[in-house]
């Protein structure tokens, strides 16, 4: 393990409360947690509370790929840190969410520590890039 870290960030042009609320709607997970071309959400949970855990199925064409985590904190509507667990992750890796209004709407920082190795993290990148562009889509619906 080592602490390598990612940072994405995209401005979404919708509302700080209603970007920030995404991330903890399931019905909304499901509409964005699609970190490539093809893939779907069949289920998403949520308990958005700090110690609540959250469940998210991701589906494409190899099949079902599990993600879960705990949220550490949530600071309504500035700030989101949950745990990362998925068979790509490590122990520990974390994901920090921070939200600001901007005059375009609101601006996504998206930080991920902790990834096995330099292509894990490379590949997370490239998945998280594309939920955030997916994420603008979702809420501007």
């Amino acid at each position: 393990m080592t602490e390598l870290t990612l940072t994405v960030e995209r401005t979404i042009n919708a509302p700080q409360e209603d970007v920030f609320n995404a991330w903890l709607k399931p019905e909304t997970l499901q509409k964005f947690m699609t970190p490539g071309a093809g893939m779907s959400v069949p289920r998403a949970e949520t308990d958005p509370q700090a110690g609540g855990r959250f469940a998210i199925v991701m589906q494409g064409e190899g099949g079902e790929i599990p993600h879960a985590g705990t949220y550490r904190e949530i600071s309504p509507h500035d700030r989101i840190v949950f745990t990362w667990e998925s068979p790509y992750s490590v122990d520990d890796s974390t994901v920090t969410l921070t939200f600001d209004t901007v005059a375009e709407g609101t601006h996504v920082v998206l930080t991920h520590v902790r990834f096995a190795d330099e292509t894990a993290r490379d590949n997370h990148k490239g998945g998280w890039t594309s939920i955030l562009n997916a994420l603008d889509a979702a809420v501007a619906a």
